[in-house]
């Protein structure tokens, strides 16, 4: 027999639990089909962003632990797709000369031709899945929503 917590969860009411239903079941499909999207290039939506990632950074380089924040994978998800993107020839990863442990992400020119080649569609991929059936007010809304949502993970995660 279970145990009762000392303090009962606080429940989703109808309004909170439908508003938290229709968030998953979207992301999830919006991210479903964006990768659908990617596949033409074949890439995925993490291939996309790490070479997104890349492709803004200072010569297009990044330590990976730092890439593997911005880009929002585990460590160990981000070397699963570093070891399948140098693979594709997309990426390659250097040596830290400073850190003998730390590794730098570079991207190739074969990842610039794929990323070039691959971000109009995506680009319209989001437009049309996305950013066309939002206000520019809803973009204002969901802009600070996601941020307030961002800054209180980014806070939980610190203090653990």
């Amino acid at each position: 027999m279970a145990r009762e917590n000392a303090t009962s969860p606080r429940w989703l009411n109808p309004a909170e639990m439908k508003a938290w239903r229709r968030y998953i079941v979207a992301s999830r499909r919006l991210l479903e089909a964006l990768d659908t999207d990617l596949a033409q290039h074949e890439l995925s939506m993490a291939d996309y962003e790490i070479l997104a990632q890349l492709s803004d950074a200072p010569d297009r380089r990044m330590r990976m632990s730092e890439l593997a924040e911005v880009a929002m994978l585990s460590r160990s998800r981000l070397s699963h797709r570093m070891k399948v993107m140098e693979k594709a020839g997309w990426v390659k990863r250097e040596a830290c000369p400073i850190d003998k442990r730390g590794y730098f992400a570079v991207m190739t020119a074969k990842g610039w031709k794929a990323i070039e080649a691959a971000a109009p569609d995506h680009v319209e991929s989001v437009r049309a899945r996305f950013v066309d059936h939002l206000s520019k007010g809803d973009q204002s809304a969901l802009a600070e929503i996601f941020e307030r949502v961002s800054d209180a993970l980014r806070k939980d995660l610190k203090d653990k």
